[in-house]
């Protein structure tokens, strides 16, 4: 039951020139079907409750007739003036097409407010539309308020498109969002009422504000033979290593103690170097996939993992590592410029600190020798020491960057790996 205006809504803020639709989707270029693929891949579109998926076909151009195309045309006009005149489009009584937005910062209302709403919750729901930087929250008119701002416009549009007359909790709590007029956000302290989830080297108000993540692979039924399973051993293949969670979490962060728990091994407890770092590893990782299995992370109610004392038991102790002076460090510097080079995870991976002496095929062959399909390959034109290199999908981008950052490159030179904004 679904329709063509559904489908061809999700395509509007990646350029309206949609050509052709069939079961396919021809776009205008090459670069906007990637633009909207990576988009999509980390935050999957639905209609009726049910995910979609989009992925490349191997079809190169669509071959349909008039009737088709007309069609299509018409549907797309029609989208676009409701999108123009309304802001919004009801489809159905259920799905929403994209309003052109002003901004990347959202205005949210929470009507019906029976339970608390925190800037964790907020950023949680959001977070699933794309990368969210600010919050600001108030209170104004006897109502609870909150500014929220995206790194993208696409990101707000997608997230008020989905949120917009939703409810938080059953039949409570329900999101009136529109766009605000602001630009952007300017957050001067992290505290209780704000939060910036760019800046780790801005100081922390809050009242015992935590700095240590809980993260969970897999569901609840994966049992003790969870993917992360000892601090010891190596850093290929399942999770098995304290180290493999440094990596992970430490592209956000610089992580300090890492405590696997003894009863339930699918579970690690990651102390971050403080709050912001951690809420910022929260924002990227959580709902992303390692091994196939869903990440979950959410803030532990204690602010530091304890090492374990005098008689406690080998394997306990083994399942605890202190990390605090790690050479896998990535912000060791106040004010390291590494801050602001911070991204969501993606398909476009950033490598860094290559030698002079390795060259591409060297390095195209480091990855696939792993198993990673790689799609597209660059060298930085002014600085060859960096480079990105485009992976099969996201999902890949991850094993890839826990895999090989920090790989040996020469005698003296580690590659650095990280997520990049951009394609090639």
């Amino acid at each position: 039951e679904v329709t063509e205006q559904e489908v061809l809504a999700w395509a509007l803020p990646f350029g309206f020139r949609v050509l052709v639709f069939q079961a396919f989707l021809e776009m205008a270029s090459e670069e906007a079907a990637v633009t909207m693929v990576n988009y999509y891949t980390s935050a999957t579109p639905t209609v009726r409750n049910q995910p979609v998926f989009i992925q490349y076909s191997t079809h190169r151009e669509l071959k349909t007739d008039n009737l088709t195309n007309q069609r299509t045309h018409g549907a797309l006009h029609a989208i676009s003036s409701a999108a123009v005149h309304s802001g919004n489009m009801a489809s159905g009584g259920e799905e929403r097409a994209f309003a052109p937005a002003q901004s990347p910062v959202l205005r949210i209302i929470v009507e019906n407010l029976f339970y608390p709403v925190t800037l964790e919750v907020l950023q949680q729901i959001f977070s699933k539309f794309g990368s969210v930087l600010k919050i600001i929250t108030f209170t104004r008119n006897n109502q609870f308020q909150a500014l929220l701002q995206f790194s993208d416009t696409v990101h707000a549009q997608h997230a008020k498109a989905a949120l917009d007359g939703q409810n938080i909790y059953n039949n409570c709590c329900t999101l009136r969002i529109d766009f605000s007029k602001l630009s952007a956000l300017n957050v001067k302290y992290n505290n209780d009422k704000s939060r910036t989830f760019t800046r780790a080297d801005l100081a922390d108000r809050r009242a015992g504000a935590h700095r240590r993540l809980r993260v969970r692979v897999g569901g609840p039924g994966s049992g003790r033979r969870g993917l992360v399973t000892s601090c010891g051993g190596g850093r290929r293949g399942l999770l098995t290593s304290c180290v493999v969670v440094v990596v992970f979490a430490g592209v956000y962060g610089d992580v300090q103690r890492v405590k696997i728990l003894f009863n339930k091994k699918e579970n690690a407890l990651v102390q971050m170097s403080d709050a912001t770092q951690a809420q910022l590893a929260m924002s990227h990782l959580n709902g992303q996939r390692l091994h196939g299995n869903v990440i979950r992370v959410t803030l532990s109610k204690h602010p530091v993992v304890q090492l374990p004392r005098g008689a406690a038991g080998q394997e306990e102790q083994a399942l605890t590592r202190d990390y605090a002076g790690s050479a896998l460090h990535r912000f060791k510097k106040p004010g390291s410029k590494n801050f602001n080079n911070i991204f969501p995870p993606s398909a476009t991976l950033h490598l860094s600190n290559i030698p002079s002496s390795v060259t591409e095929d060297v390095l195209k062959d480091l990855f696939s020798s792993g198993g990673f399909t790689v799609k597209a390959f660059k060298f930085f034109q002014k600085d060859r020491k960096m480079a990105l290199m485009q992976l099969a999908s996201v999902d890949e981008a991850i094993e890839a960057l826990v895999t090989l950052h920090d790989r040996q490159l020469d005698h003296n030179q580690h590659l650095r790996v990280s997520f990049s904004k951009s394609t090639i």
